[in-house]
This record gives structure tokens, C-alpha cells and sequence, in this order.
């Protein structure tokens, strides 16, 4: 590890066979703290490459638990998370109403590392139970539309690195490489990331997969759309900037999805929201997201979508899913 230390501090790269070794080795335990903490942060101070980011991924879907569902053609909707915006759960939000609004969801989710609530930390807050077993997440397509993918569960090889990533607190490779692994292989795919390199870099790899993409960037610097000013997307084989104006919402200010300092303060403006109680801000930045999502897993227009996530949230079939998904 001290020579791929002293190659990376020389902003020299790896090759891609290289990546996927390192990050094999790392997750078997091949290396100290130190020098596992030292390859985090490098990349906080340089450019990941294609090549490395590719390697890191093949390396991480090699070693997961994968979740056989093909038959239920399921979208992900996940960001990268580390853009320090400190919103709402909003992709986690936009998956129950995908789901209500007929597309399945496999989401992928974690807790927080650089921010107070990731997705599992507000799962677990209302009592969901995470699990690995088949039965269970078919169950939970079949009956909600949705199951939920708590990764550490399907990437125990990682548990090397998770006490790491939680005491350095902010946002490495790990985040970039989240979206990538989700352990079903979906061949449908929503991505919020926090910088146009990285939402470049997905795009040039997504582009080599048979996957039906959507990757979003706020150009204010959020990994989703935030509403708060235009937004990239990249989705196959086009690439274009939006306005909140062009879709038929509004421009929005930076403190109305804010998503509070605790778990509990973001726990409940997500059921205020799923119950109707939202603000026009909170309620106009899901929809926006979740009709992303649901135009890449339907193939439907962009206004036909925003109508479809309207009505999954206004109608209260979104709020159906997920009480029915604590149910279970």
C-alpha cells in the first residue's frame, strides 16, 4: 500500500485491474487503518479517472450478496450524497412515489456519512426492519412496489472500511461508488451527483452498460434536483440543462429543503410531506425528482410524468406504500 500511497500523492493514476485489486484487498483486510483512511481522502484532493472508478466498481459488485429480482424490471434512485447540502431525504421520498405511481424500486440506501440522515437512518427511525432474505424483498415488490436494500447487508465485505468512512465524516470515493453497486443489477437507474465531473464520468461509464439511464446534478452543487436553480441531465444518448420554469415548477430558495439538524427533524417533515402537509417547496422538489425517475422506467414525457408523481403524492398512494412497507 505505501508505493500506491506515494503513486497517488505523485497524482499518478491506476489502472483499472489495479483499482478492482486494491479494493479487494482493502475490504479483505490486507491493510492497516491509517493507510486504508490515507487511500479515502486521496481522492479528496484529485480527480478519480474512468479507469479507477470502473476498477472500484467491478470490485465491489464482485464481492456483494446479489438480489435476484430481474422479472420486476425495477428502477434505483439514488445519489451519491456528499454534496453538504444537508436536505431532505428526497430520493428516498421519490422512490414511494415511483413505486405509487406503478414503477417498481429496488433502492439502494445507507446511513449517512457526511450528512445527519441517509436513507437507512430514516428507514430505521420508523422501525423498518432491514433484511437480506429473497422472499421477504419479493414480497415487498409484489405487494408495495418497492423493497429496500440496505447495503451493508449485501456488501459485508465493506465492514472493514464502514468504521473508517464514519470517523473521517466526509465523503470519499465510497459515495461516488454507491449508485454503481446496488446488489440487484437494475437495468433502470435515477443518479443525483454532486459534481458535473462525476456526473460525466457516470455518463461515459453508463454509456458502456445496457442500463436506461437518468444522472441529475443541480449546477448549484446538489445531487438531485433541488429546484433552487437549473439542473444537468444526462440521460442516453442526451445531455441537456433545465430550468425548474421548463418542467412547470418553481424556482425555490436553499433553506426551504433544508432537512433539519437530527434523524427525528428530517423523519418528520418526510411524513408531513407523505401525508399531505408539505410545503409547495418540499412537495414540487420530490415530484420533480420522482418524475425523472418515472420517465426513465416508463418512457413516458415529462409532463406526463410530473402529472403521475402528483398524483401518486396527492392522492395518498405514496403514503399507502410506505406504511404498508413498515407493515410488512
Amino acid at each position: 500500500m505505501k508505493e500506491i500511497l506515494n503513486q497517488l500523492i505523485e497524482y499518478k493514476t491506476l489502472e483499472k485491474g489495479t483499482a478492482k485489486e486494491i479494493l479487494i484487498n482493502l475490504a479483505q483486510g490486507k491493510y492497516n487503518q491509517s493507510q486504508v483512511a490515507s487511500f479515502l481522502t486521496v481522492y479528496l484532493m484529485r480527480s478519480i479517472t474512468v479507469e479507477e472508478l470502473e476498477g472500484f466498481r467491478d470490485a465491489m459488485l464482485d464481492l456483494c450478496i446479489p438480489v435476484e429480482i430481474p422479472e420486476y424490471d425495477a428502477i434505483d434512485l439514488c445519489g451519491t450524497g456528499g454534496d453538504g447540502k444537508n436536505t431532505f431525504n428526497i430520493s428516498t421520498l421519490s422512490s414511494f412515489i415511483v413505486a405509487a405511481a406503478g414503477q417498481h424500486v429496488a433502492k439502494h440506501g445507507n446511513n449517512g456519512v457526511s450528512s445527519v440522515s441517509g436513507s437507512s437512518n430514516l428507514m430505521a427511525h420508523f422501525g423498518y426492519q432491514f433484511t437480506s432474505d429473497i422472499d421477504k424483498i419479493k414480497k415487498s415488490l409484489d405487494e408495495c412496489g418497492l423493497c429496500f436494500l440496505h447495503a451493508p447487508l449485501f456488501h459485508p465485505a465493506m465492514k472493514n472500511v464502514a468504521p473508517i468512512r464514519r470517523e473521517l465524516g466526509v465523503k470519499t470515493f465510497f459515495n461516488m461508488l454507491g449508485p454503481m453497486v446496488n446488489p440487484s443489477f437494475p437495468k433502470k437507474q435515477l443518479v443525483g451527483v454532486f459534481s458535473l465531473e462525476l456526473a460525466r464520468l457516470y455518463g461515459y461509464l453508463y454509456q458502456k452498460t445496457d442500463k436506461k439511464f437518468v444522472i441529475l446534478h443541480a449546477l448549484d452543487g446538489y445531487d438531485e434536483i433541488s429546484l433552487t436553480g437549473s439542473f444537468k441531465k444526462i440521460s442516453n444518448g442526451q445531455e441537456e440543462i433545465i430550468s425548474p420554469e421548463r418542467i412547470g415548477l418553481s424556482t425555490i430558495k436553499a433553506e426551504e429543503i433544508f432537512g433539519g439538524q437530527t434523524v427525528e427533524e428530517s423523519a418528520k417533515i418526510f411524513e408531513n410531506i407523505l401525508k399531505g402537509e408539505g410545503t409547495k417547496p418540499q412537495n414540487e422538489v420530490v415530484i420533480a425528482n420522482a418524475a425523472m425517475a418515472i420517465q426513465c422506467g416508463k418512457g413516458v414525457s415529462t409532463d406526463d410524468a410530473i402529472g403521475m408523481a402528483k398524483e401518486a403524492l396527492k392522492s395518498g398512494k405514496a403514503l399507502k406504500t410506505f406504511r404498508r412497507i413498515l407493515e410488512l
